[in-house]
């Protein structure tokens, strides 16, 4: 488990704060223009928990 949030934490980390920012910001303008907003919902979502998921498994393996 540690190791997959390593690989998760170091490799794909960028990626999914990249993925969060630019679903967020679609996703104001949506709910700007009032438009439907679940895709840009479902992504903000998954990235932004995979980024605590990541964060706090590596943060509690530096503990032990």
């Amino acid at each position: 488990m540690v190791v997959a949030s390593w690989y998760v934490g170091w490799f794909l980390m960028p990626i999914l704060c990249v993925t969060f920012c630019l679903n967020l910001v679609s996703l104001l303008k949506k709910i700007k223009n009032e438009e439907k907003t679940t895709v840009n919902t479902v992504w903000l979502t998954m990235s932004f928990t995979f980024i605590m998921w990541s964060i706090a498994i590596i943060a509690s393996a530096g503990i032990y």
